[in-house]
């Protein structure tokens, strides 16, 4: 068990002697900046912000970000800096973090942000230059912080926009359908405690984390990466130790999110995805689940959901290897002061805007649908898959056909090798976009199923659901899907993804044994146009997106290269045993 870096961090984190009166400065156009404003919390942890004060003095709304980033940063890396939004009337509160940044206390990734969010929302309202009338924004972890705050509803707080969030951190953020996310949890996890190992004082720990934060590929290949010295040093708080030993829902979760809480949120919420990031289903599950469950009528009303082409960052045209057009280039800012204008000025500007705005792949363009598939299921249209058993590689035979088998054709067959698994879509380095599938799809290791060239467009627009009868030699397995765009010229673009453990859908999986396994994809919005044809890669890893399974009882986490087991895996599709994708359309 890791010992408390508490005595450690007490030291570590005693604030340098300041001045009584926090500095101020002309960040011009009448725009004042007040760094490093300090709040005493009720446990006696010190929280400092930033404040920038809007031109004219007196008492106006409020925004606050509460980010583990540094408040310099001030979320840049993908919103206008304060700066802008004090021109345009607002108070703005950049602040740290308890344990991050110049705020004292011990950080550990969630755990306080609630108590702390509504600390700091009371406190503010207080404040002489607010009209007591508080908003908050940030995407990521600052969007956590927000959902955290608005849970214990403080008074002021009035709308908020978490942005590539989730409300249910295992199934939306670590976890995916029972697979680790793994390039994402080494990775944010490397980044996260550098900070802390550097705040620690801990220069040994620190250094091995920069060097790994400058060179993260090779990380992800680690075995058993639950003994990675730079995320397990004894020294170094335990939330990396914690997600990966957390593998199924449980109480450790939900004691830091929402998934067991959603009608405790009461207030207007902007949510903001983008097609190709990690945290899509976090994002999309959250506006499902508050237009279902928040606390009234009302706030289950003002739930508003827009998702451009992106990545989780930066958010712009150029997503992987794709130019997406002008049209990606949205504005999110004004996106964002529009929405601030209407909940905290009365302005208006909101009144008219759509429920869902979408950014459509494949005609690049955006669409306001009057229903979203999640919430008010509409048509559908299903392939079946079809082969004369070798469906392996771009050389096989597999087909998607609208009609279902009526004999019982043979099966297709492929093995899972742990050691060389399929990459994940953009490669080793798990990078996020629309990548070419081509190379990927040359391996027998990957089953294709592929539908004619399209006679008129078809609009996907929702989460794709797979039924696929599966049988494995192992008592354990992973199933893959891509659903693939594959344009007239031949090139094979992924448009989304998805898969599932054994052991998450299953209570007693046995090798050797056909399992109908029925799980969704990532959701989507893609128009396949005339001549397109649809394609369904199927395999048992994308690697390092998710971690690979061992084919053993030992946890992903915990095996060598030595414990890893090949698996050979069977796909049928026959009149009695169907495999089938069914895609859910605009309506």
């Amino acid at each position: 068990m890791a010992t408390s870096p508490s005595k450690v961090l007490s030291r570590a984190t005693t604030p340098k002697r300041r001045s009584s009166k926090p500095a101020s400065i002309d960040c011009g156009n009448g725009v004042t900046l007040v760094r490093d404003v300090p709040f005493r919390l009720s446990d006696g942890t010190i929280l400092r912000s930033d404040h920038y004060l809007p031109p004219g003095g007196g008492r106006s709304p409020t925004l606050l970000v509460r980010q583990p980033y540094g408040k310099d940063i001030a979320t840049t890396v993908v919103y206008a800096h304060p700066v802008w939004f004090a021109r345009h009337g607002y108070n703005v509160v950049i602040q740290d973090v308890r344990g991050r940044g110049t705020s004292t206390g011990e950080f550990h990734v969630f755990r306080n942000e609630e108590q702390d969010g509504f600390e700091t929302v009371e406190w503010l309202a207080s404040r002489p230059e607010c009209n007591g009338r508080i908003g908050m924004y940030g995407f990521s972890y600052q969007g956590v912080t927000q959902l955290l705050a608005a849970a214990r509803r403080p008074k002021a707080l009035q709308c908020i926009a978490p942005w590539m969030s989730a409300g249910d951190l295992y199934h939306g953020w670590f976890y995916h359908h029972g697979m680790l996310r793994l390039a994402s949890a080494i990775g944010w996890g490397t980044q996260m405690l550098r900070g802390d190992a550097h705040r620690l004082g801990l220069n040994r720990t620190a250094a091995a984390l920069d060097s790994a934060w400058s060179n993260l590929a090779p990380h992800f290949h680690a075995a058993p990466f639950s003994r990675i010295p730079h995320l397990t040093a004894p020294s170094l708080p335990t939330y990396f130790r914690d997600w990966i030993r957390n593998d199924r829902p449980s109480r450790y979760w939900s004691d830091l999110d929402l998934s067991q809480r959603w009608n405790t949120i009461d207030l207007p919420v902007l949510h903001l995805g983008g097609w190709y990031d990690l945290y899509l289903h976090g994002s999309i599950d959250l506006f499902e689940k508050l237009s279902q469950h928040a606390a009234t009528p009302e706030t289950r009303s003002n739930q508003y959901l827009v998702v451009g082409p992106w990545v989780h960052l930066p958010w712009g045209n150029w997503i992987g290897e794709a130019d997406l057009g002008p049209a990606a280039l949205f504005d999110t800012d004004a996106l964002l002061l529009r929405w601030f204008n209407h909940w905290l000025k009365d302005s208006g500007d909101f009144a008219s805007e759509p429920k869902l705005r979408l950014f459509a792949l494949g005609s690049n363009q955006w669409h306001t649908p009057a229903n979203w598939h999640g919430l008010q299921p509409g048509p559908t249209q299903t392939f079946h898959l079809r082969s004369g058993g070798r469906a392996n590689s771009i050389r096989g035979d597999g087909r998607l056909s609208p009609t279902a088998p009526d004999t019982d054709e043979p099966r297709d067959t492929f093995v899972h090798d742990p050691e060389v698994p399929v990459p994940a879509p953009g490669g080793f380095g798990a990078p996020q976009g629309c990548f070419a599938q081509n190379r990927l799809e040359l391996g027998n290791n990957v089953l294709l199923y592929t539908s004619d060239p399209l006679t008129a467009p078809l609009h996907v627009c929702g989460a794709p659901r797979i039924r696929i009868a599966f049988q494995s030699s192992l008592n354990h397995s992973d199933l893959i899907v891509k659903l693939v765009r594959v344009t007239p010229d031949g090139r094979a673009t992924n448009v989304v993804i998805g898969g599932a453990r054994s052991s998450f859908l299953f209570p007693d999986f046995r090798a050797d044994t056909v399992h109908t396994w029925e799980f969704d994809l990532e959701p989507t919005s893609c128009v396949f146009a005339p001549g397109d044809r649809l394609r369904l890669d199927v395999s048992s890893s994308a690697f390092p997106l998710y971690d690979r399974n061992p084919g053993t009882d030992k946890p992903s986490r915990d095996t060598r290269p030595s414990d890893w087991k090949r698996a050979r895996q069977q796909v049928l599709h026959s009149a009695t045993a169907p495999s089938t994708l069914e895609l859910p359309l605009l309506p």
